[in-house]
């Protein structure tokens, strides 16, 4: 309870930036794409190797081992750390084939379309200064090879069904590699997204909620109790001479009775109901649907299980007690009135001794 007084009398804390964080999360999820986009481009060039012997074209086929062995190269230097060569590498593969294969089999074949995978590449990639840079060069480079075939003309020309076929399957390659990406960084948002959630809502070292979620959450659960024609009743339970503990054997002592306690009310606690670290050492338990009577019952099986669960750090056993106050809201009654009730019990049952129940007057 003290350290309740004591954290209200200290200013809030400002609210951490997010985007170191969210930079990080861009670039993490840009390089673990280049990782997987070498292996699936690898396994592209040797179905290529295998299409262009069937269509008797082996410097095409050549092309593609040469690709592989690069890609190889590349997957090698991510797995090191040695990103930025890995980079270059896969550009050089990309900008080369794209280039060959064009001059060879002609625009119609479609190995441009590999070049247009970059420009989603190079915006995720988190270089604000060298984005605009390279997606000019992308594009001068990309009008420039369709201008060059067209005064070249097809150096190694395929038949009619061949072009057909490598058309066909580079198109429907780039479909394959666009959805995979746009997919995998959409799963990568909707992790961050539930991260930052979970973060938001739920108190850091025991895994409860934490104050504002319940705050949140309480509206809408008194309600509903309330259409139910149901008592709602909240609970207020403090850690016995918790101060002690951290004088005694430190804080990393106290962090881990906060953890365990905090273990124990997730699995006596219902499903419907909600628990948060409300402050130190105390925790709130809004119970709805619950009368004083069930409270009281939930209350007792809580304070007498952790009583009884001697908390193991390092070699030594330490025994805890709760006291706990209980106050059932009353008709409208706003949620930080019975709030203060329940305290008023909880300081009852300091008063009378510790290690046990009371409800509120």
């Amino acid at each position: 309870m003290g350290a309740r007084t004591t954290a209200s009398k200290l200013p809030s804390p400002r609210p951490q930036r997010t985007a170191d964080s969210g930079s990080k999360l861009a670039h993490g999820a840009f390089w673990i794409m280049s990782r997987r986009v070498t292996v699936v481009a690898a396994g592209v060039d040797a179905a290529f190797l295998v299409l262009f012997l069937f269509f008797d074209s082996p410097l095409l086929a050549w092309v593609n081992v040469a690709s592989i062995a690069m890609y190889g190269g590349a997957y090698w230097l991510l797995l090191k750390r040695i990103n930025m060569p890995a980079l270059m590498l896969i550009w050089l593969e990309v900008l080369g084939h794209a280039a060959i294969g064009t001059m060879l089999v002609g625009w119609d074949s479609g190995f441009h379309y590999y070049l247009l995978m970059f420009i989603p590449a190079i915006v995720v990639s988190g270089s604000r200064r060298g984005t605009p840079l390279l997606l000019l060069l992308l594009f001068v480079f990309y009008l420039g090879l369709h201008a060059v075939s067209r005064v070249t003309g097809v150096l190694a020309p395929l038949s009619s069904a061949g072009l057909w076929t490598v058309h066909s399957f580079n198109v429907a390659i780039v479909f394959a590699m666009a959805a995979y990406t746009a997919r995998f960084y959409y799963l990568t948002v909707r992790r961050a997204e539930r991260k930052l959630m979970e973060m938001a809502t739920t108190d850091p070292l025991t895994g409860l909620s934490n104050r504002r979620n319940l705050l949140a959450l309480a509206g809408p659960a008194i309600a509903q109790a309330h259409r139910m024609g149901m008592p709602t009743t909240l609970v207020i339970a403090d850690i016995d001479h918790f101060k002690q503990v951290n004088d005694h054997y430190g804080h990393e002592a106290g962090d881990h009775v906060l953890t365990q306690v905090g273990t124990l009310f997730s699995a006596l606690c219902r499903e419907q109901d909600i628990v948060a670290r409300w402050g130190g050492e105390e925790f709130l338990f809004l119970l709805p649907a619950t009368d004083v009577a069930a409270a009281m019952a939930l209350a007792e099986r809580v304070r007498a299980a952790v009583a009884a669960t001697p908390i193991r750090h390092g070699e030594t056993a330490l025994a805890c007690t709760l006291s706990l106050g209980i106050a059932q809201l009353t008709g409208n009654e706003p949620l930080n009135e019975a709030i203060a009730r329940a305290d008023r019990g909880l300081y009852q049952s300091k008063a009378q001794g510790r290690n046990r129940v009371s409800v509120a007057d």
